[in-house]
């Protein structure tokens, strides 16, 4: 790992360093807690937003770690029917209190991007595929 990915600090003890990796997972974590959210996805390929797994939680994440703040993309695919603003609302601020509360770091910004929608019949053939 890179010494730029980390974020460092010095209490007097030694040091403590955070990847930004760490970071995304945190962030990941976070966002799949909102219901509203179907899951995050890695971008959009072919015109069709990809749908990632909840197992890989930094994935539809990307941050920007500095030495005291951080910045926030997030890539996700809402579930039909809901609310947009409020969904991407209650993901930025369930993240930033993640982040925040986890690292020290101050979030400065979460920008919220929505790459889909998920129909109902969609999200129980996901099911399915999990079960089995």
């Amino acid at each position: 790992m890179e010494e730029k990915d980390l974020l460092k600090s010095n209490n007097g003890l030694g040091t403590v360093r955070i990847a930004d990796e760490v970071v995304s997972i945190i962030a990941g974590l976070a966002a799949t807690e909102i219901d509203g959210i179907a899951g995050m996805s890695g971008g959009l390929v072919g015109g069709i937003a990809e749908m990632l797994g909840r197992k890989n939680f930094s994935k539809g994440v990307k941050v920007e770690v500095g030495e005291r703040e951080a910045a926030v993309d997030l890539y996700i695919i809402v579930k039909y029917g809901v609310r947009i603003p409020d969904v991407a609302l209650a993901a930025q601020e369930n993240i930033k209190r993640a982040i925040e509360t986890m690292t020290g770091l101050s979030v400065v910004e979460v920008n919220v991007n929505v790459q889909g929608v998920s129909f109902p019949e969609e999200e129980e053939k996901v099911e399915e595929v999990r079960v089995h």
